[in-house]
């Protein structure tokens, strides 16, 4: 069989099938309820379910999350589970009539004392009633995710006068941004800490919180976590003008989590279109210089909620982000609502695939011209350099205890595969949203140390990563299943005596 690489990547006889680096996050609900749906959304490539708080009971998300648990069990694979928190989404009240028509140019009132079901043309009611204290005159408020603009006349106590800039149809319990942030509004609701018991007892193992404005904002959700869910990795929404206002805010919510999620629709909203791309690229290019794992977000697929193909714009968006580095991309209605969930998947897999191809997806600078501080973030690193310049390296294979040294090699960019061996099946579900990481259990407490690097290979073998005649590139710890103890790098050859029942 004659064997060749391209960018170190191991091709035969040109059937090489690449493994998809970015991963894929999809939204259960309603659609993906429906009978095999799941199974077969797995089975297409989804690689994170995402619950949202926003919708259902805690009933529906138990039961989602097991049946999860239950098929990848089944097919062999590790999914990883993200609660997204509702957080403190500001909407009006609701119409007497459903909804009203409002014309460019007509004064509006958002009054907070009005009965919650009284709206009409002329004014409606808001959820949210410490709004009037934090607006003035001349702020620009966008309602329905910027379908309709209000210029803020005049603050006269509970009320809040308006005029019409942009109209149309209005209808009930549709959120308000304010242009350019400064909402108070909490990051945390009492409803988001009750649906953190709820997460904490389903056991997922990623929680979503929605509109921080600070590290503070994160660190509250890590306290209101404690001690039980101490392996919950907190992922940071950033959808606040106030997020991203300077580097030094943003970089403070990112070190507070375990991954960062650029929710580009609130955000959209609050700093404009027009800034929203350059802002995307900036929030993915400091998550992965902090060795965070980012996730692209929102509207992705929107147009395949009720098509069976993408658009043009649809692809190019979800390749610029792969071209980005985002660790993840994610699909929201399209997979909880849509009418082709399993297609949607399949399209984000294939666009995915087609992106990485590219040389700029496989190469990198990663930190080259920087210092560490740690003996695992230099071991794994170095693996990294290593393995993209060493020719006829297939993967590169991390043992580890909390997937910590798999993620800070996954920030180099490659095309070659890193496997993350651990014994722990949370560590292996937290390796599925890191990008180019496969995660594989691997246990062991009761090998010999002799042993480790030879089962290691065989373990490759079998899962076809690695072929006799490869070299691996294995990372591990003196002290096993010890977090934190990478210190040793070593580069093996595949034989023919790691084949399994050789």
């Amino acid at each position: 069989m004659n064997t060749v690489y391209v960018n170190n990547v191991r091709i035969n006889n040109s059937a090489y099938t690449p493994i998809r680096r970015t991963k894929i996050v999809a939204t259960l609900g309603p659609a993906s309820d429906r009978e095999g749906e799941l199974e077969r959304m797995l089975r297409a490539g989804v690689d994170v379910v995402r619950l949202n708080f926003s919708h259902g009971t805690a009933a529906e998300h138990r039961s989602r999350l097991q049946q999860v648990r239950d098929i990848a069990q089944r097919i062999g694979k590790s999914v990883a589970a993200l609660a997204d928190l509702q957080g403190p989404k500001i909407r009006i009240a609701r119409f007497k009539d459903g909804e009203v028509e409002l014309e460019e140019g007509q004064p509006f009132v958002i009054d907070m004392e009005l009965d919650s079901d009284a709206g009409d043309a002329t004014r409606v009611g808001c959820d949210y009633k410490p709004l009037a204290d934090d607006l003035s005159m001349g702020d620009r408020l966008l309602l329905d995710d910027g379908r309709l603009v209000l210029d803020v006349d005049a603050v006269k106590g509970c009320e809040v006068h308006t005029r019409v800039v942009v109209g149309g149809t209005l209808s009930n319990n549709k959120g308000i941004n304010k242009l350019g942030g400064g909402l108070s509004a909490p990051a945390l609701t009492d409803k988001d800490k009750e649906d953190v018991q709820t997460a904490l007892d389903i056991g997922v193992d990623y929680m979503a919180v929605s509109f921080p404005r600070s590290a503070a904002d994160i660190e509250q959700a890590r306290r209101l976590l404690g001690e039980k869910g101490r392996e919950i990795g907190l992922v940071a929404k950033i959808e606040r003008a106030e997020a991203v206002a300077d580097d030094d805010t943003l970089d403070g919510i990112i070190r507070a989590s375990d991954a960062v999620m650029v929710a580009r629709g609130d955000l959209g909203v609050e700093i404009g279109d027009s800034q929203l791309i350059g802002v995307q690229k900036r929030i993915i290019k400091h998550a992965r210089s902090l060795n965070r794992a980012v996730i692209t977000a929102t509207q992705m697929m929107e147009s395949m909620i009720e098509s069976s193909l993408p658009t043009r714009a649809e692809v190019f968006d979800v390749a610029n982000a792969v071209l980005d580095g985002t660790d993840a991309v994610m699909l929201s209605a399209e997979t909880a609502i849509g009418d082709f969930p399993v297609d949607t998947v399949k399209a984000m897999d294939r666009v995915c695939l087609g992106a990485e191809r590219e040389r700029s997806a496989q190469e990198s600078g990663h930190r080259i011209h920087q210092g560490f501080t740690r003996s695992d973030e230099t071991v794994a690193l170095s693996a990294m350099y290593a393995a993209n310049h060493l020719q006829g390296v297939a993967a590169i294979a991390c043992m580890t205890s909390s997937g910590y040294t798999a993620l800070m090699a996954s920030r180099i960019h490659s095309g070659l595969p890193i496997v993350g061996l651990a014994h722990s099946a949370v560590a292996q579900r937290r390796m599925a949203l890191y990008r180019g990481v496969v995660s594989l259990a691997f246990d062991t407490s009761h090998m010999a140390a002799s042993a480790l690097h030879d089962n290691a290979l065989a373990l490759l073998v079998e899962e076809g990563l690695a072929h006799v005649g490869d070299h691996v590139i294995v990372t591990r710890g003196d002290h096993r299943n010890a977090h934190g103890g990478t210190n040793t790098l070593t580069i093996l050859s595949v034989t023919a005596d790691h084949r399994r029942g050789a």
